[in-house]
C-alpha cells in the first residue's frame, strides 16, 4: 500500500495489490472520516493501524462510495464507525455483496474473518452534508460506474473524492453511459482543486478539466466504434479490433488492468446494441 499526504489533513492510500484502488482519510479534531477501504484485508488493516495506532485518531465515519468489493471489504475492520452510503449501495451489499464475499471466502483464506457491514446512515436523493471537527463534507450522487456511486467534496480545501466516476479508463459495464457522462460533468460544478480518483493517481487542478474531457471523449469513441460494428453485422470477435490505444487511452495504467476494463466496456455495449438492433431501435453513435 502506498500512503500519500495530499494536504495537512488528508491522506490517500493506494493499493499495491489490486488495480491501484484508493481510499482516503480526512483528519479532524473530532475524529477521522475514512472514504472507502481497500480490497485486501491486510492493506485495510495497515490503514487502520496507521490512523488509529500511529496517529492516535478514532475513525468516526466510514463512507462507502459504492458497493463494489474493492471499496467496501475493509469496512468491518472499523466496528465503532458510523457507515454512510447511498440507499442502493446498502441494498446491493445486502444481496450481491454477501454472495460475492462468500465466493471470495471459498477461494481465499485471507477473507475468512471479513463480514459485510450494512451502512446505517443513508443517502436517498440529493446531497448529504456532515460537519465534523470544523470541516464540512458534502456527499453527492454520481451514478454511472454503478447506480449507487456517491462522491465526497471536502469543502475546506476543495478536494473531491470522485470514487470510480474518475479512473484512468472510465467503466460503465455495471452502470449507465448517459449517467456517467452527466456525473463526470457534474464534478466541475464543485470547482475542485484536487480530484482523488477511485483508481489511479490524484488529479491536480491544472489537469482536472482535461482529464474529465479525455474520459468523456473515450466513452463517446467506444460507443461510436461499437455502433459501427453492430450496424455492419460484425461478430463479437470483431471487438478485438478496437484497441484501448485507438480510443485515446494507454494500456499501461492500473498495472495493465485497463485492457480488461476496456474490453468489458466494449462487450457490454456490443450486447446492448445488438439487442437494440434486433428490436429495431436506432443505435446511438
Amino acid at each position: 500500500m502506498i500512503r500519500e499526504r495530499i494536504a495537512d489533513d488528508i491522506y490517500v492510500f493506494t493499493s499495491k495489490r489490486y488495480a491501484q484502488v484508493t481510499a482516503g482519510a480526512i483528519l479532524t479534531k473530532d475524529g477521522i472520516v475514512l472514504i472507502d477501504t481497500l480490497f485486501y484485508p491486510d492493506e485495510s488493516r495497515a490503514i487502520r493501524d496507521f490512523l488509529q495506532d500511529k496517529l492516535g485518531h478514532r475513525v468516526r465515519y466510514v463512507i462507502n462510495t459504492h458497493y463494489h468489493a474493492d471499496h467496501t471489504t475493509g469496512t468491518c475492520l472499523f466496528p465503532q464507525a458510523t457507515v454512510i452510503s447511498h440507499a442502493l449501495c446498502r441494498d446491493y451489499l445486502d444481496d450481491i455483496g454477501r454472495s460475492g464475499l462468500e465466493q471470495m471466502k471459498q477461494q481465499y483464506s485471507e477473507f475468512a474473518d471479513i463480514e459485510i457491514v450494512l451502512p446505517n446512515l443513508i443517502i436517498y436523493d440529493g446531497t448529504l452534508d456532515i460537519n465534523i471537527g470544523g470541516k464540512t463534507l458534502r456527499m453527492m450522487q454520481l451514478p454511472g460506474h454503478s447506480a449507487d456511486v456517491i462522491g465526497v467534496f471536502v469543502d475546506n480545501n476543495s478536494t473531491l473524492f470522485a470514487s470510480d466516476t474518475m479512473m484512468p479508463v472510465p467503466t460503465v459495464f455495471d452502470g449507465n453511459f448517459d449517467d456517467m457522462i452527466a456525473s463526470m460533468k457534474k464534478l466541475l460544478d464543485y470547482e475542485p482543486e484536487t480530484i482523488v480518483q477511485g483508481h489511479g493517481e490524484v488529479i491536480l487542478r491544472g489537469e482536472i478539466e482535461r482529464a474529465i474531457q479525455d474520459n468523456i471523449d473515450y466513452l463517446h469513441t467506444i460507443r461510436s466504434k461499437v455502433a459501427k460494428l453492430v450496424a455492419a453485422g460484425k461478430p463479437e470477435s470483431a471487438l478485438d479490433s478496437i484497441t484501448v490505444e485507438s480510443c485515446g487511452k494507454s494500456r499501461i495504467a492500473l498495472n495493465g488492468l485497463v485492457t480488461e476494463l476496456h474490453y468489458a466496456n466494449l462487450l457490454d455495449m456490443y450486447r446492448q446494441m445488438t439487442e437494440q438492433k434486433e428490436q429495431g431501435v436506432a443505435l446511438a453513435a
